[in-house]
Parts: structure tokens; sequence; C-alpha cells
């Protein structure tokens, strides 16, 4: 009985110790057409230290993630944040200044939060014209440098080619990239500064 309660009591040390991941994401990151226990946010868990908190949301966009963060930050107060989002933006043709400004506005509740902001690369399907297809692709590194964060790379580059990796929409990952995802992911996290 003592071996189990000090067990329950490391456990519970770890996880108010944990570093937290706040992850601000769509449905690349929301386990779209898949159980949520099959996402790599999921299975990422088991073979990090970080504390992860998937607050992605199916269909969101920066304007949502934006109206969300506050509730988020003030109830997990995270030491960093994951930002995953601008897809849904681009795929709907939203102004590029538009998804700029509310990325920028994102990252600036992070850091009023003391968390560290991480911003993902987002890419979009080129058919939707190289112009724009550049235009949004090129916020990212833009952002970045303005707030002089960290930009990751986008996770999906090498899946999204991969058809077998694919749901049928040729959009989603499917349960099969999740650990490709994890791995992926894992090693950034490994090479994020501590907050």
């Amino acid at each position: 009985m003592r071996i189990i309660f000090l067990l329950l009591i490391g456990l519970f040390s770890h996880n108010l110790l944990a570093q937290k991941l706040l992850i601000l994401g769509d449905s690349l990151s929301a386990a779209y057409g898949m159980q949520q226990q099959e996402g790599w946010p999921h299975l990422l868990q088991q073979s990090t230290d970080w504390q992860l908190i998937n607050a992605s949301i199916s269909g969101e966009t920066t304007a949502g993630g934006l109206a969300r963060l506050p509730a988020l930050l003030q109830q997990h107060k995270p030491d960093a944040v994951l930002v995953e989002l601008g897809g849904n933006d681009g795929l709907r043709g939203f102004a590029i200044d538009t998804i700029k400004s509310n990325l920028s506005q994102i990252i600036r509740l992070v850091q009023q939060h003391n968390a560290m902001p991480v911003l993902m690369q987002i890419r979009i399907p080129p058919n939707y014209g190289p112009r724009y297809g550049q235009q949004f692709s090129a916020i990212y590194p833009a952002v970045a440098e303005q707030f002089q964060i960290t930009l990751w790379p986008f996770f999906m580059d090498k899946i999204a080619v991969d058809s077998e990796l694919m749901l049928q929409d040729g959009i989603h990952p499917n349960t099969k990239a999740q650990p490709l995802i994890v791995e992926f992911v894992a090693a950034l996290l490994q090479d994020l500064p501590t907050p």
C-alpha cells in the first residue's frame, strides 16, 4: 500500500513539474477521422516529458484560435504554445493580411502570459494558385522573424505527397501517418529551449 501511495505521489509530482505544451491547432492535430487516442498528440504524450494539452479543433481558423486562446491560457497556464493554425484560412482564401494579423495577435497573447510561442509552418495545396500559395507560406517565416520565435517545419510536407498516409480527402493524415508525425514532432521538442 505504501509503495502504491509513493508511486501516486511521484506521478502527481511529475505532472506538477512537467513543462506544459498547449497545442493550438486544427484538424491536423485534432485526430480528424479517427479516435482521439490514435492522433499524434495522444501518441506523443506516451514518449515525452512534456505535458501535452491538445486544444485543437477541426475546422479551426486563426480567428477562432485567437478567440479561444485567452481562456485556454488562463485555464492551463502553459509553458509553451504550439500554434498550428492557418490551413483553414488558406483553404477559404482569407486575406493574407488578416491571417498574419491574427497569428501576430496570438503570439503577443502567448508572450503576455509568459509562455513561449512556437509557430508551425503551414502550406496549402497548389491548386489555390502559385501567387496566393507563396504569399500564404511566406506569412510564417515573416511572423517568426518579427517576434524572434521558433518556427517549426510543417509536419505534413512529406506525408501529404504519399497517398498511403492520407485519408481519401487528400488533406488529412490517416492513422498510418500519426506515428511518423510523432517522430517528427518529438525530435523538434527535444531541441526546444526550456521556457
